[in-house]
């Protein structure tokens, strides 16, 4: 990161991670072999361009089951849901793709594990958030939800030795560490997850940030507000050292008072954010001076999922 004028860093990893690109793919591939309508429990991932782009097409966005016509198709969100839901769905006579994130899918697993060995479950994570819902959906007799290092003092176990974490996989690294390092205090043998819970692409976007933020004197981050994971980023990029962080759905949205006196320009966006809304935010900058461009690597990701089986190819015996 060399230079001086007005510049712009990019941070790379940024946009689609692989449950995000799944999801999005797996309501496009319904939409082309069903036809329209097909139904979407929730936001298919916490994007609105990417939510308007699909009900455009045929999607229909709805809050509940119980709103899904008899019989119909629907697809679960890349969040998950709990097992409740799917009882539901079956109740309707619903067709269901599932499109939960796998690494939302194995946090499942971990807590369906860990009720069945009787564990008390502290699930990190934000009360309200389709996730958590669905994670404390599978177990909800034996999971508490924890959302920081302050609610610690409320939380009762029924037996001290066996208690695990677990955690909402879009959270903030350090903020989870944070609230897991004040659990530990007050159960000194709390076991860890298997492995660990928050994601990849998570993590990746917030590192990518933390190299670039102490070099910034705004952070533009792309993303919806109630996409958690982009909400982390302009957090974690306030306390890397940006001058100023915002969050952003589209170009049009920069304030032009934000760019007074900057010089340099970071920019990355969250999990669930296309490319083309970057490059828009780009094609902004540029036209107001801020034409020089580099990239800040951090990590290279090839990770990619398979469709939901419901949308795989069948084969044909010989």
């Amino acid at each position: 990161m060399s230079g001086t004028g007005k510049r712009v860093l990019v941070a790379k990893p940024r946009g689609y991670c692989a449950g995000v690109d799944r999801a999005v793919e797996a309501v496009e591939q319904a939409l082309e072999q069903h036809g329209a309508p097909v139904y979407v429990r929730k936001q298919i991932v916490h994007n609105k361009h990417v939510v308007e782009t699909l009900s455009e097409r045929g999607a229909v966005f709805v809050d509940e089951t119980d709103e899904v016509p008899e019989g119909a198709i629907v697809v679960f969100s890349a969040h998950g849901v709990s097992p409740a839901v799917r009882d539901e769905a079956k109740a309707r006579s619903l067709t269901t793709i599932d499109a939960t994130c796998p690494l939302v899918t194995k946090v499942h697993q971990e807590a369906k594990r860990f009720a069945r060995e009787d564990y008390d479950i502290l699930l990190v994570g934000h009360e309200g958030h389709e996730e958590v819902e669905g994670t404390s959906g599978e177990a909800p007799a034996h999971i508490q939800l924890v959302e920081s290092a302050a609610d610690v003092d409320k939380v009762t176990v029924r037996d001290p030795e066996k208690v695990v974490w677990l955690s909402q996989t879009t959270l903030s690294v350090d903020e989870t560490m944070e609230t897991v390092g004040a659990l530990r205090e007050k159960f000194p043998t709390l076991q860890n997850p298997p492995s660990d819970d928050i994601c990849y692409a998570t993590q990746n976007r917030q590192v990518a940030v933390k190299a670039m933020a102490p070099h910034c004197d705004l952070v533009l981050v792309v993303g919806s507000p109630n996409s958690s994971n982009s909400v982390r980023l302009v957090e974690v990029a306030l306390n890397a050292g940006a001058g100023a962080s915002y969050l952003i759905d589209y170009a049009r949205e920069i304030d032009e008072a934000w760019l007074d006196g900057v010089e340099t320009v970071g920019l990355t966006s969250g999990a669930s954010v296309p490319e083309v809304l970057v490059r828009g935010v780009l094609d902004y900058l540029a036209e107001r001076g801020w034409e020089s461009v580099e990239e800040v690597t951090t990590a290279e990701e090839t990770l990619t999922f398979a469709l939901p089986r419901e949308l795989r190819p069948s084969r044909v015996a010989r």
